[in-house]
């Protein structure tokens, strides 16, 4: 770690940035007392259990038990080495490290393959951008994406651009540039001949759209033909940087305005979150051609809890709203649809309506997942036919018991009555009996082995007194270097009951060799052990007395030593029990003695 970058350096990044600031950037993060709470990003939860402290500036899960510092959390989160953390850190609070390219890619972990293949696509980006925009070779395919609306800020913004329409241009372009063939290959870039083993590019005389990851690398492309050639739309395949199950389009650019609005707009392609920016909604994401997955649900729900879905009002795309739905509901989400009319996307409706009416008549009028719901079920049904009439009653009755507050249930049950003419208190007893119906269901189930285990969140256990008070200890010793001292001394070249805290007040003790203050997030680098990390995270968020008197500290320093004293006492016991049984009832006295005596010293 040194090596490349001093401590000193890594103190100094860790003192100019903000962890709150840095987590909140994948965790949509709220104030509670002197901490901030989120959904954990490290498993998956319904319930905020995840914690950051901006004193401390660590971070804790009480679900899962990860914890640790700044860059542990991005090494953990991004799957990344120590030294590339800290780089990103120090480009974000602008601390200029001078380290060699070559040597950190080699720190970083990642292989000349991988960088070449990033480098290829950011490398391509810009020159598609290039060709589109400044070059006679794409003046057709410019005027073409005018004429369909686009403007210039929105080509600029998105970095879109042009594949000219050559077989091998791009393939040559790369080589020049020591690129090596079989690696554009993997990349999805250029396309390998089967006839003669030959290089061909992928992409020729399309409209380029780049593919960007949460962190706003370019990692893939989209090309749509200009003319009629099928396919419409030419997808990169999915290689080692890119997999479409788990990018969100437009999510980098779309996070700061999430977290503004609270709210995330679901589309189902990049073409409508396009027109959609132009048309002011900038909290836009979309799916790249697959359903809604969990790794979707995942990144939406670390950065925003209330999503709007926006997709085509044909019946496939109503089908895959429901789908989306119901996955963002269960996960916790709180959801609305915005209702398409006329059978337009959204491109087509701005369009021809305008960015106001689409404001406002479509994003501003969504509606409650409840109201998407009645009219799912009516679709395909004659309601003037008394049989589809209660079949369709029946569904939205068992959508209305599986809501859980009373309000919305009286508020959909009267809406429903009001319909239909039907009694109030008919369509409440019915409801009833559905509930009911279903839960017996759902027990018979349960009983059955039908329905998967819930694995539930971590429940701290109850834990002997000696661990409490070990834990404790610890706590007070990483807050004053003067009571590690003390305590050192207070146990007499005795030591804790538990591995995990042993190990960690020796780490502490060498920390404070070189560190005359104590400095939690500091410690957490010079901890070798992730587990260890984890642990004192987790002690760090244990609240404590800000004083420690005399009194609680020899109460938790006999709690410790003394359970020292049981187990000898419990050895003693077992060497009486022999002793008697051998009928040296001598030695069992002599025993019987010794136990006395340490039961005194307790």
């Amino acid at each position: 770690m040194a090596e490349l970058i001093a401590e000193e350096k890594i103190d100094q990044i860790r003192q100019a940035v903000d962890i709150v600031e840095v987590i909140g950037d994948y965790v949509q993060l709220k104030k509670q007392g002197r901490n901030y709470f989120g959904l954990c990003p490290f498993h998956g939860e319904n319930t905020p259990s995840f914690s950051v402290s901006p004193d401390k500036q660590i971070f804790h899960c009480f679900g899962c038990g990860a914890g640790g510092n700044i860059f542990s959390f991005l090494m953990e989160l991004e799957g990344i080495s120590f030294h590339e953390a800290a780089v990103r850190l120090a480009d974000k609070a602008n601390i200029e490290l001078q380290l060699n390219h070559t040597e950190l890619n080699k720190e970083k972990g990642i292989s000349s393959e991988l960088q070449a293949i990033y480098d290829a696509h950011e490398l391509l980006c810009k020159f598609y951008h290039h060709l589109l925009v400044n070059t006679k070779d794409g003046q057709h395919a410019l005027e073409y994406l005018l004429s369909r609306g686009f403007t210039r800020e929105s080509i600029d913004k998105f970095q879109i651009g042009y594949s000219l329409h050559s077989w091998d241009f791009i393939y040559k372009f790369l080589a020049k540039r020591d690129f090596k063939a079989e690696w554009m290959e993997k990349a999805g870039l250029i396309i390998r001949s089967e006839r003669d083993g030959s290089y061909f590019d992928r992409f020729r005389d399309r409209i380029m759209f780049p593919i960007f990851d949460r962190n706003g690398k370019t990692v893939a492309f989209s090309g749509r033909t200009l003319g009629s050639e099928e396919p419409k739309y030419l997808n990169s395949p999915e290689t080692v940087i890119f997999n479409k199950s788990k990018i969100l389009y437009n999510f980098h650019l779309a996070r700061p305005h999430i977290r503004r609005t609270h709210q995330a707009v679901l589309f189902e392609g990049f073409a409508d979150v396009i027109s959609s920016d132009r048309a002011g909604v900038k909290n836009g994401i979309a799916t790249m051609g697959t359903s809604l997955t969990e790794s979707h649900i995942s990144l939406i729900r670390q950065n925003v809890e209330s999503v709007t879905i926006c997709y085509d009002s044909d019946k496939a795309g109503i089908e895959a709203a429901f789908r989306a739905g119901k996955l963002l509901t269960d996960a916790g989400s709180a959801i609305k649809v915005a209702l398409m009319p006329d059978g337009l996307d959204p491109d087509e409706y701005i369009k021809k309506y305008g960015d106001d009416k689409f404001q406002t008549e479509v994003i501003g009028a969504s509606l409650t997942w409840m109201s998407f719901k009645f009219l799912y079920y009516r679709r395909g049904k004659n309601l003037q036919n008394e049989g589809d009439q209660l079949e369709y009653i029946e569904q939205i009755l068992k959508e209305i018991s599986a809501l859980t507050k009373a309000v919305e249930r009286d508020h959909y049950l009267r809406q429903l009555a009001s319909e239909f003419s039907l009694s109030i208190d008919a369509l409440k007893e019915q409801q009833r009996h559905i509930f009911f119906s279903e839960k017996r269901k759902s027990q018979s189930e349960n009983k059955a082995g039908k329905v998967p285990i819930v694995i539930p969140k971590q429940v701290s256990e109850l834990k002997p007194a000696y661990y409490t008070a070990e834990r404790r200890l610890i706590r007070h010793m990483l807050k004053n270097r003067d009571i590690a001292y003390r305590v050192q001394e207070l146990l007499q070249g005795n030591t804790f009951n538990t591995d995990e805290h042993q190990a960690i007040i020796t780490y502490l003790f060498g920390f404070y060799e070189n560190h005359f203050h104590s400095d939690s997030s500091a410690f957490l680098n010079y901890i070798q052990d992730d587990k260890l990390r984890r642990i004192v995270a987790n002690i760090e968020m244990m609240a404590i007395n800000e004083e420690l008197s005399d009194q609680e500290l020899m109460d938790y320093l006999k709690q410790v030593l003394n359970y020292q004293k049981w187990l000898k006492i419990k050895e003693k016991e077992a060497e009486e029990k022999e002793a008697e049984r051998k009928q040296d009832y001598r030695k069992a006295a002599t025993i019987a003695m010794e136990i006395i005596q340490l039961r005194k010293s307790l």
